[in-house]
């Protein structure tokens, strides 16, 4: 009767150390797939903030450019008066 008490109790610890085990082995397939979304999520982020910049100085660029061919223009700061005046 004691032997099958034993035999008992030790298949009970068993159980429960696979029970944990398993919660173990899952939590840890949890974080690692929480930390590859994190960063999965930092490289689209840091993607987004490349091409942001990337964008902002294209377009200072071309505002810069716009500037310059304006200081070039003859008649830039009149703008079309140069076509208005007396007809003959």
């Amino acid at each position: 009767m004691l032997k099958l008490l034993n035999t008992k109790l030790l298949i009970a610890i068993l159980a429960a150390l696979t029970l944990i085990g398993g919660l173990l082995i899952k939590q840890r397939e949890d974080n690692r797939r929480a930390a590859d979304a994190a960063a999965k999520a930092a490289a689209i982020l840091q993607q987004q903030q490349d091409a942001a910049a990337a964008e902002k100085k294209r377009q200072a660029d071309f505002w810069k450019d716009v500037e310059e061919k304006k200081k070039k223009a003859p008649y830039a700061a009149n703008g079309s008066k140069a076509w208005t005046g007396k007809q003959p």
